[in-house]
């Protein structure tokens, strides 16, 4: 299932995601991940959930980012629910298009490996096309 939280900067999109990945931690079993440029979310997750600094890793495209998901499942077969915030930042892409793309890839690979994926998007829904409002 893959699960997009969109909105304008400044909307609420990081205390849904927190609310969301709090949540997932009381509700779910298996280890989680969430992935973001930065640290801010330190101390507003709980301790069990792997905060991953993608800015240490330099990813800069949907290609890189789905290798980084899939690296970080082959050495975890255990990640039941991985968490973006920010995705634009992340990709380095606002293109409708390949976000949509990229959503199908997690929706696909999420299927495939029994894995969750709650993603923020800084974007005005009236921006995105169907293929990416359908995971509102």
């Amino acid at each position: 299932m893959v699960k997009a939280i969109v909105g304008l900067k400044g909307s609420g999109k990081t205390k849904q995601l927190i609310d969301s990945i709090n949540t997932a931690i009381k509700t779910e079993s298996g280890s989680m991940v969430c992935i973001e440029k930065g640290s801010a979310l330190t101390f507003d997750i709980d301790y069990r959930v792997r905060l991953i600094d993608a800015s240490e890793y330099d990813i800069g495209t949907y290609t890189f980012l789905k290798g980084f998901i899939s690296g970080l499942h082959a050495g975890n077969f255990d990640i039941s629910h991985i968490f973006i915030d920010g995705l634009y930042k992340l990709s380095g892409s606002k293109d409708p298009e390949e976000t949509a793309a990229f959503l199908a890839w997690c929706e696909a690979f999420g299927k495939a490996n029994k894995l969750e994926f709650t993603i923020s998007i800084s974007d005005e829904v009236s921006n995105l096309p169907e293929s990416v409002t359908k995971y509102l």
